[in-house]
């Protein structure tokens, strides 16, 4: 599971915010926030576990969830590099209005 997919369904990415907000949360806590079924829940922690966006901690009889950020950083790596692309292409741009400047301003009219 890869972290794309993990944040395509907006519960998993409110899920994401919950726990960057208030922390360390069971399973039953996370589920106070969605009108959504337990199982459900459980589903979309899987999922977020599987893509390395949670960590899960067994305490007794219930599991702690947490953020995990290390699987933030195939997301950061492909937001870094389309960043890059189009500070490239603005950076084309503009030198491409400038040089249209020029040519006009040394252009007798």
């Amino acid at each position: 599971m890869n972290g794309f997919h993990a944040l395509s369904d907006e519960n998993r990415r409110k899920i994401l915010e919950l726990l960057a907000q208030e922390g360390r949360l069971s399973a039953s806590a996370i589920g106070q926030h969605f009108q959504i079924s337990p199982p459900a829940i459980s589903q979309h922690l899987k999922v977020l576990r599987e893509a390395h966006l949670v960590l899960v901690e067994p305490v007794a009889q219930k599991r702690f969830y947490s953020l995990d950020l290390s699987g933030l950083s195939e997301i950061e790596r492909w937001a870094l590099a389309m960043k890059h692309q189009w500070n490239q292409r603005l950076d084309r741009l503009e030198s491409y209005i400038n040089q249209l400047n020029s040519q006009e301003n040394h252009d007798p009219a």
